[in-house]
């Protein structure tokens, strides 16, 4: 028999601290051959991210050990090997697709120059001969203009965009071996087919393995041969795709693959008069170009859109990456400007100053996609969740101050000893708990939601999702969900805008346009995902 690609044999993982190991992962084996693509699938804790970290040794060692087992590339073992032989394997020979592109990406070098080093470290190639090649792997990762986009920083692309890059990035040194952790969490339904489609190509064409992490189990059916299922350190199956889908033995495996958004929204007050109303909101970004940086042209962010939000009702702005979902939640936000009427609680915010902007902003909350960057790593999350306080009601002392904090943290399920933690003590789905215990405690009327599940897997999105419903039911809290997942906006949301290219292509209440859609986008985006659709 021929060695495979890679081999993980009866692997365990220890994390160390002071005198006490904890092993977080235990007995893993798991084998992968080129050609192949192997889903590691399960909740967030359970191991796949620090199995696929360990394979090109990511992680700090001490406090990280390895009492047992072996991990072997094309027969040579990683776990044994010299630093110096890893350097040559990364990036080289095994490239990785990390989950969260804003941490990955430099913040501070364009993208043309992140991509470049790439090309420069592993390749050998000189910059005249590599931005040819730079600009197709754009074009094919699905970058719109990518010749434009080549002097833009990481804080100017979406985050859709931004995942696309740190694909092309790994893409560009044509490994053996592809790990791929999370690599599609952030793109909308089309690009992440076409994300799927020019994996599975690149597999072919290059005879690469893969090994493709996710909570995603459609995409799962879509792309992988083998699929392992991970629960609490431990491989609980392993088998074949097609029989793992047809016939799960293991009742975890039957959970994950029933787990979704389900339901419908809350009912919602029919005769409350609009929280908030929006009217040709239009926004713009200018285009500079020189060395005086003289404004040429502007880019559209978003035109025209308008609509009218009660409390207790939801809004879903849906749309592929760069449509100007994201645009108009900070427009409405405030937080850049706009042109068009913007009516919240009877007031027009329009032409306000920041200091009469403050109050407003009180009632006016926001949870971003990405809690891992929105929580700072320097502050506890009794900190975290009280610096709002902090900046709108600082009388309140201290012991005030951490009752209310407790008090938020019950509500949204977590428990409130853990409030001297630091966020990276605690898992995705808690991480996004305290997100929204942040905004909620405040009391707000309104919440913007910008892909706060879209990092999830399938059964903590649905506990985010009924914890959401939940809260607006009780609170009767108005929200604006930006998403790019159609399931979740079903189940969610009672109006519906579908954006493209900052345009409003169709609105109107989610029951309707989800039962029956008037334009052709809006059908594509819907059948991108339907049952069945395969990428292989």
């Amino acid at each position: 028999m021929s060695t495979p690609l890679l081999d993980i044999q009866n692997l365990s993982i220890a994390f160390r601290r002071d005198d006490t190991e904890q092993r977080v992962v235990e007995g893993v084996s798991l084998q992968l051959d080129a050609g192949q693509t192997l889903a590691l699938v399960g909740e967030s804790g359970s191991g796949k991210s620090v199995t696929a970290l360990s394979v090109l040794r990511l992680l700090p060692s001490p406090p990280v050990s390895y009492p047992e087992g072996d991990i072997q590339f094309a027969g040579q073992s990683l776990l044994r090997a010299p630093e110096s032989t890893l350097r040559g394997i990364r990036g080289n020979k095994i490239a990785m697709i990390f989950q969260e592109p804003m941490v990955s990406l430099n913040p501070l070098h364009t993208v043309e120059k992140q991509l470049y080093e790439v090309l420069s470290l592993h390749r050998g190639m000189r910059k005249e001969a590599a931005q040819g090649e730079i600009l197709d792997c754009l074009d094919r990762v699905g970058i719109r203009h990518s010749r434009q986009r080549l002097n833009d920083y990481p804080h100017q692309l979406s985050g859709g965009e931004r995942q696309r890059v740190m694909i092309a990035m790994a893409l560009l040194t044509r490994p053996a071996l592809l790990i791929a952790d999370e690599p599609t969490t952030a793109l909308d339904v089309t690009v992440q087919a076409q994300i799927l489609q020019l994996l599975h190509t690149l597999r072919q064409e290059l005879n690469m393995g893969m090994l493709f992490i996710t909570h995603d189990l459609s995409i799962v059916r879509q792309l992988a041969d083998d699929v392992a299922v991970m629960r609490h350190g431990r491989c609980v199956e392993h088998n074949a795709a097609r029989i793992l889908f047809h016939s799960p033995q293991h009742p975890y495996t039957q959970e994950l693959l029933n787990a979704g958004p389900q339901g419908e929204p809350v009912p919602l007050d029919e005769s409350a008069e609009p929280l908030l109303q929006v009217n040709n909101l239009d926004v713009s970004f200018p285009v500079r170009k020189g060395i005086l940086r003289r404004t040429v042209g502007y880019h559209r962010g978003i035109s025209g859109l308008s609509f009218a939000l009660r409390p207790g009702e939801s809004l879903g702005l849906v749309g592929e990456s760069g449509s100007g979902k994201s645009t108009s939640g900070l427009a409405i936000l405030r937080l850049i400007h706009s042109q068009g009427d913007i009516v919240f609680g009877g007031q027009a915010l329009s032409g306000l100053s920041r200091k009469q902007l403050l109050p407003v902003r009180r009632r006016i909350q926001v949870v971003f996609q990405d809690p891992n960057s929105s929580l700072n790593p320097r502050l506890n999350v009794q900190d975290i969740i009280a610096e709002g306080l902090k900046v709108h009601h600082p009388h309140l002392d201290a012991s005030t101050r951490e009752q209310r904090v407790i008090t938020a943290m019950e509500e949204v399920g977590l428990d409130p000893a853990t409030r001297h933690r630091y966020p990276a003590e605690f898992s995705g789905g808690q991480r996004q708990r305290i997100a929204i215990a942040r905004a909620l405690i405040l009391q707000p009327s309104l919440i913007v939601l910008d892909e706060p599940t879209s990092s999830l897997d399938r059964s903590v999105q649905s506990q985010i999702l009924a914890l959401l419903k939940d809260l607006q039911a009780r609170h009767k809290l108005a929200y604006i969900f930006i998403s790019h997942d159609l399931q979740v906006v079903r189940s969610l949301c009672h109006q519906v805008v579908v954006l493209r290219a900052g345009e409003v292509v169709e609105q109107g209440e989610s029951r309707q346009v989800f039962t029956n859609p008037q334009q052709d986008y809006t059908r594509q985006l819907m059948a991108v995902r339907t049952p069945g659709s395969s990428a292989r």
